[in-house]
């Protein structure tokens, strides 16, 4: 069908075209055939695109908030665990609108190396599925049959590098100085040793040092791993391809593009090749390009910082960047939280995000696919008495279970005796201590185990910005010791959390009496409730409140006549809290109605109170 509005992209592109023009030439030299290159990629990409996805990008251009209302639920996972491959996930979309959930992340499907994939990030070709999940073609028939469903669509846009397979690599490898300039070649240490005196180790456990040398003597950056190829994106011809590739998942009817490692992307001499000027150009200068080619698609930003180094990836309200960000920091204080049973390091976390412009539009998760990093405020810890070490061995012998009276089953990743410093991995019921509980046969602490799962996914939601749940965090799932015999996986403790989804344990989700129904209906009522109640937008006001207790954290949010207060039990024992207000309230999960001066907290209880 013959695009109806055939002035669309020049009026588009006319709106942009002096800022982005400026961009490029300011970081380009004023490369002239680049950015007419560019120009040249991005009308072709407008013209490629398919007419259904066109009107969704009208759609939304129309309510360009359409992410931050109080509607959307998350859901990650990984396309092989879940359902086998990209045809099994369609097949499974009536399990995925049953869960509630209308955003779906693909974790990395890409073609990349077996045995050198670090979990799918070292991408040998951004146009490939990787074939034991499907083909691209799958691909584009998964993501409609999600769009008719109202289901957006996340992937992963690995942009930091390539794998050493890739056919730049390859091409860099046998000689080609034009695929060589794709990335970072030395021939000698000199230059490489001079980065290494300020630019930090990401792995200094598993991959140490920020470059590898080849067989022939060649030296490349590798700051991840030796077989992922840091990109130079001085080089304008990295950028363009590399905007290509995203404008082609774009046209594969992706809604949402995760920028994975987006700080690490520009590499300077002298500094510490993390978040310098010219990567907030680059994310500007690709948020300019999908407003004109496909403004339905959002960015996320991934940056595993301090909330310091992550708002600025929001740009600003002239020039914004990315449309989403992770609140890393706040899973990490989530489960310090879970682990010393004291509120006030989280609730300090909650003052900084109420701060925030209410713009600024977070993905709030309890799990993710990857570790728990320790990176907490570790300033304000030491004036409590808390030093960063010993702080975080204890939270790390707590989650494995070492320290004593801990219900918590998680393993360590990257433990580093050295530093005295490791990162946690384990699915939310195992360290909440569902599994532990099941070992035990204790059906009491079974039932603590459970309301401590809840009461997180509560206080998660309570959040602004969208939900995300961690495929299998629906039912339950424990962590999964079977990669330990997966030759492939056993030296990555990741995959405790990454396994194969159960579906047995998905069956007894309508049972009432199973714990994996008791977490499935509970969540399944947290979303029906947040999104009956305009109060949970991200346009709300919303800050901490004290609660008097040091195990209770409480939550405020305001918007129109509503006011919702929100308190969370983080300890094993019943609280009481005095509830200072003049009005009775609703108790929006059970529908009761309350006029009382307190409230009663079971162990690991919540309650959403609604204030009208």
């Amino acid at each position: 069908m013959a695009d109806n509005y055939s002035n669309e992209l020049g009026l588009r592109f006319k709106e942009r075209y002096d800022e982005l023009k400026w961009l490029y030439f300011e970081l380009y030299h004023n490369d002239e055939k680049g950015f007419e290159y560019l120009s040249r990629l991005i009308k072709q990409y407008y013209t490629d695109r398919d007419d259904s996805l066109k009107a969704l990008d009208r759609e939304r251009e129309k309510t360009p908030d359409w992410y931050h209302g109080n509607d959307l639920v998350g859901m990650m996972l990984y396309v092989d665990n879940f359902a086998g491959d990209l045809k099994g996930v369609a097949k499974k979309l009536d399990y995925i609108s049953e869960s509630g959930v209308n955003y779906l992340h693909f974790m990395p499907l890409l073609e990349s190396p077996k045995e050198h994939s670090d979990g799918g990030y070292a991408v040998s070709d951004f146009r490939k599925v990787q074939p034991e999940l499907g083909t691209m073609d799958d691909l584009r028939r998964l993501t409609a049959k999600c769009h008719s469903r109202g289901i957006s669509c996340c992937m992963d846009f690995v942009m930091n590098h390539t794998s050493d397979e890739h056919a730049w690599a390859k091409a860099a490898r046998e000689g080609s100085q034009e695929d060589k300039n794709r990335y970072f070649f030395f021939d000698s240490w000199d230059i490489p040793n001079g980065y290494e005196c300020t630019v930090p180790q990401v792995f200094p456990t598993t991959a140490p040092g920020n470059f590898t040398q080849l067989d022939n003597g060649e030296i490349v950056m590798t700051t991840f791993y030796p077989y992922q190829w840091d990109l130079n994106y001085a080089n304008p011809m990295v950028f363009n391809d590399m905007t290509e590739n995203m404008l082609y998942l774009a046209n594969a009817g992706i809604d949402v593009i995760r920028l994975d490692a987006v700080p690490y992307i520009w590499k300077e001499l002298g500094t510490q090749c993390r978040n310098l000027p010219q990567v907030h150009n680059i994310v500007r200068m690709m948020r300019i390009i999908c407003e004109i080619v496909c403004p339905s698609v959002l960015l996320l930003g991934e940056v595993v910082m301090e909330p310091s180094k992550v708002a600025p990836y929001f740009g600003t309200t002239e020039k914004p960047e990315c449309n989403l960000l992770y609140n890393v920091t706040t899973m990490a204080s989530t489960w310090n939280t879970v682990a010393t049973r004291d509120v006030r390091l989280l609730k300090r976390q909650m003052e900084k995000l109420s701060e925030l412009p209410k713009d600024y539009v977070f993905l709030n998760y309890l799990r993710c696919h990857d570790d728990i990093g320790w990176g907490l405020d570790y300033d304000w810890l030491r004036e409590r008495g808390m030093e960063e070490v010993s702080h975080k061995r204890f939270l790390n012998d707590y989650f494995i279970g070492k320290f004593g009276g801990s219900v918590s089953r998680g393993e360590l990743y990257n433990d580093d005796p050295q530093l005295q410093d490791a990162r946690l991995c384990g699915t939310t019921a195992s360290l909440c201590g569902i599994e532990a509980a099941l070992w035990d046969q204790d059906d009491k602490a079974l039932a603590v185990a459970v309301d401590a799962d809840i009461m997180l996914h509560a206080y998660m939601f309570t959040q602004s910005g969208i939900p995300v749940i961690y495929s299998g965090d629906e039912v339950g799932q424990l962590n999964d010791y079977l990669y330990h015999a997966d030759i492939n996986k056993k030296f990555d403790s990741r995959y405790l959390h990454r396994g194969k989804f159960d579906w047995k344990l998905a069956e007894k989700r309508s049972d009432p009496e199973s714990y994996q129904g008791r977490i499935f209906t509970a969540l399944k009522k947290l979303e029906e409730v947040r999104a009956a109640n305009e109060v949970f937008v991200a346009q709300a006001d919303f800050y901490p409140i004290g609660t008097g207790s040091p195990n209770v954290l409480g939550l405020c949010r305001k918007y129109g006549k509503q006011k919702l207060l929100a308190l969370f039990n983080f300890c094993e024992e019943e609280r009481t809290i005095t509830f200072e207000h003049k009005r009775a309230y609703t108790d929006i999960i059970t529908g009761e109605k309350h006029l009382k001066k307190y409230i009663d907290l079971k162990p690991y209880g919540f309650i959403w109170a609604l204030i009208k």
